[in-house]
């Protein structure tokens, strides 16, 4: 039984009561939170809002068109793009520090209280009870593969509870990655849909199909299944009316050349969702919302360049195999230094075993070192890459190991998070050193 239920039968003004007890409670705690410097509050305030009050996150939509964004890789960025178009004419609330799960997205939800549109990353996992609660208007599938599997699980049965997600909300337009052979399973027999072509870099999860197990035969940009569905349709990548093509992005409006702040080329595609689903769910015009996704520089530091010192540290971040692989194409070759840090917490999914699935580069000339809680397991698996390395577990004692000049550092969520702030800290306490020189 679902301990939450109870609380819907409670006479509305002991609901309206509890609710106001919570969101004054949430604020408290997230003031509190920021003021210490414990964090940025992003989840803190939710938490305490469900404690008092478990419904409250249907309570705060209020009926306001809301946008979720899910997929394994790519959730924030698209997001903050998405964000950015539906500015360019809406007041928005968002979750931009990627807090994705339900204390997150009620944060969210408190702090954008006067917004009047919602667009939310969200975890996987908890995108059909999410919807159910705040019944978006628009879903955006960006790509599914693994990650963190001690936590996850088959991604098999992700690609299912999605599927049904679609199924329970007829209404709902879903804007799908038709590259992505899951989120393509997901998306085809929803009612609404925008098929975008934004790319498949990693093609390790979808050597069949889904619904059929037959194997998928690809054929350039086309795949299909060799068995045909239970009701005799094929299974094949559906045509896209939006697509990105040499740096140039192609819609049922026309065509634009894409100047992308932040780098790699899944970021392309990423942008094409966030300007599909801006134009087909919230009519914004279709060159502004181009020029509003160009505006991204930044999504929660990552691909911030932080100067410390003599070093230009650049900051990737990457989580699972399709993400490291795609990170480290960005990776620059002519950089003084490369840092990897990997961690195996909670959060970061603590089987580390995914290590051997990333096709690691030669980077010839780069001084690589290995770091992080992990740098240990990392370095194992650089050697059998036959990359040349050192073992310095300490992040910031890597990047100081490393030559003056640019250095590049990719590094798991952890991992990333706490050197971020590390780096911050080092860094603001070099200019106040220099300031009193």
């Amino acid at each position: 039984m679902n301990s939450h239920r109870p609380a819907l039968t409670l006479p509305p003004p002991v609901r309206r009561l509890r609710t106001s007890v919570a969101k004054g409670a949430a604020h408290l705690a997230t003031r509190a939170s920021r003021a210490t410097g414990r964090g940025a509050g992003g989840m803190i305030g939710g938490l305490v809002a469900r404690l008092i009050e478990p419904d409250i996150m249907g309570s705060l939509i209020r009926n306001r068109p809301t946008m979720l964004v899910t997929g394994t890789n790519g959730k924030s960025t698209t997001t903050r793009m998405l964000t950015a178009a539906l500015r360019t004419a809406f007041d928005v609330a968002s979750n931009e520090g990627g807090d994705n799960m339900d204390a997150g997205i009620v944060s969210a939800l408190l702090a954008g209280e006067d917004a009047t549109h919602v667009v939310l990353e969200c975890d996987e996992l908890h995108v059909p009870h999410v919807a159910d609660l705040l019944e978006p208007q628009a879903l955006v599938l960006l790509n599914l593969s693994r990650d963190q599997l001690d936590r996850v699980g088959e991604i098999n049965k992700v690609e299912r509870a999605l599927r049904q997600c679609v199924a329970d909300h007829p209404d709902m337009l879903v804007v799908a990655n038709c590259d992505d052979v899951l989120m393509t399973s997901v998306a085809y027999d929803a009612q609404h849909v925008v098929w975008v072509s934004a790319g498949a870099g990693w093609l390790g999860d979808s050597v069949s199909c889904p619904r059929t197990e037959g194997h998928i035969v690809r054929d350039g940009e086309d795949w299909y299944a060799v068995n045909r569905l239970p009701d005799g349709r094929e299974f094949r990548r559906p045509q896209p009316t939006w697509w990105v093509k040499d740096g140039t992005l192609h819609g049922p409006q026309g065509e634009r050349p894409l100047s992308l702040r932040i780098p790699g080329r899944a970021n392309q595609g990423n942008a094409a969702q966030a300007v599909a689903a801006a134009v087909a769910s919230a009519a914004i015009p279709f060159e502004q919302a181009v020029g509003a996704v160009e505006t991204v520089d930044n999504v929660a530091g990552r691909y911030s360049t932080i100067q410390w010192g003599e070093r230009q540290v650049h900051l990737l971040l990457a989580k699972n195999p399709a993400g490291w692989q795609e990170a480290l194409s960005m990776v620059d070759r002519s950089a003084d230094g490369l840092v990897i840090a990997v961690n195996g917490q909670v959060a970061d999914g603590e089987d580390l075993s995914w290590l051997w699935d990333v096709r690691f580069e030669d980077f010839e000339d780069l001084a690589v070192k290995a770091s992080g809680e992990r740098g240990t397991d990392l370095a194992v698996r650089l050697v059998y890459a036959d990359i040349s390395h050192e073992l310095i577990k300490d992040p910031l004692a890597a990047i100081q190991a490393c030559p003056p000049g640019r250095v590049e550092v990719l590094a798991n969520y952890t991992a990333f998070r706490d050197l971020k702030k590390a780096l911050e800290k080092a860094a603001a306490a070099d200019t106040k050193e220099a300031g009193h020189a």
